[in-house]
């Protein structure tokens, strides 16, 4: 039983596809991850998961941006954990690789 004090996690997802049982919400376009990371802005993020591609020309390169910059001008988003769980290993990498370089917590899941 979940003490009614007990604030729930937030946990995000950014997927055009994957069902994501655990988020708490779910964006299906790099536009949308943008606006849901913005409307979480003050807030601790306990879980953020990401896939690279977004269906058609989309992908998630926008939001990784947006999380870089903000890195850059000294207000990182407060995220526990960014979990990387695309099945493009390549684009998976360039994700992880430039999360990391800005000292957020990046895992790698299987997609």
């Amino acid at each position: 039983m979940t003490d009614a004090t007990t604030p729930q996690p937030v946990i995000l997802g950014i997927d055009d596809l994957r069902p994501l049982p655990r988020a708490t919400r779910t964006a299906r376009t790099s536009r949308e991850g943008i606006q849901l990371l913005q409307e979480h802005r003050d807030g601790f993020i306990d879980e953020l998961w990401l896939d690279h591609d977004l269906g058609g020309e989309d992908g998630i390169m926008p939001v990784v941006a947006m999380m870089e910059e903000a890195a850059f001008n000294g207000r990182p988003f407060p995220i526990g954990m960014v979990f990387v769980h695309s099945a493009n290993p390549i684009g998976a990498e360039t994700m992880v690789r430039a999360l990391r370089r800005w000292n957020y917590p990046v895992c790698r899941a299987a997609a």
